[in-house]
C-alpha cells in the first residue's frame, strides 16, 4: 500500500534513505560520501522545506520513500530510496507512478551522474537527461545545492517538461 508518511515515520524514513544510499559509497565523488549520508537534522529540513514523503507499506513496514516538492512551477521528486533488502520489486516504479500522478505540473528529477542505475530507473520511467547547461540552469533554479553537487549531477525531465509552453 503507498500511503503518505507522517511524523510518525521520520525514523523509518531516515533508516531507508541511509540504508539504501550506502550504494553510493565509493560511486559518487568522495568529497560528496559522508557518514551518515542523510543527517537527521537534515532530514528535517527537507521536510520542513515542503518535501512530502509518501511510502510503499507492507505488512506494517515502510519498504520504500520517496519525496515530492512543489517549486514555483514544477515538481520535483527528492529522495527516492527503498531497503536493499526489498530493491527490484518494482517499490520504486510503484511510488514514482503514484507521485506523477498526482500533478499536472512539469516533473524534474536530480541525481547524481556515477548512479548510474537510478538514471536508468528514470529513464525506463520516460524521463530524459536534460542538457548539461539546462542541468546547471535547472539544478540553481529549483534546487539548493552547493556547487559541487550541481557540478557531480544529473537532471532528468518528464515530457511535460518538454511540453510546458503548451501547459
Amino acid at each position: 500500500m503507498i500511503r503518505p508518511c507522517t511524523a510518525d515515520d521520520f525514523a523509518a524514513i531516515y533508516e531507508i534513505i541511509n540504508d539504501a544510499a550506502r550504494a553510493y559509497q565509493g560511486v559518487i565523488p568522495a568529497d560528496r560520501w559522508h557518514e551518515p549520508y542523510m543527517s537527521r537534522e537534515a532530514l528535517r529540513h527537507e521536510i520542513d522545506a515542503g518535501v512530502a514523503f509518501w511510502g510503499y507499506e507492507d505488512a506494517g513496514e515502510l519498504l520504500g520513500v520517496m519525496g515530492s516538492q512543489p517549486v514555483r512551477d514544477v515538481t520535483l521528486i527528492r529522495h527516492a530510496y527503498v531497503r536493499t533488502t526489498t530493491r527490484r520489486q518494482g517499490i520504486g516504479g510503484k511510488l514514482l507512478a503514484m507521485l506523477l500522478a498526482q500533478t499536472d505540473r512539469p516533473v524534474l528529477i536530480g541525481t547524481w551522474a556515477a548512479a548510474w542505475w537510478a538514471v536508468r530507473f528514470y529513464e525506463k520511467h520516460g524521463f530524459r537527461q536534460v542538457t548539461p547547461e539546462e542541468k546547471d540552469r535547472l539544478l540553481r533554479a529549483y534546487w539548493a545545492i552547493p556547487d559541487r553537487q550541481i557540478e557531480t549531477s544529473v537532471v532528468l525531465a518528464d515530457a511535460r517538461w518538454d511540453n510546458r509552453e503548451s501547459l
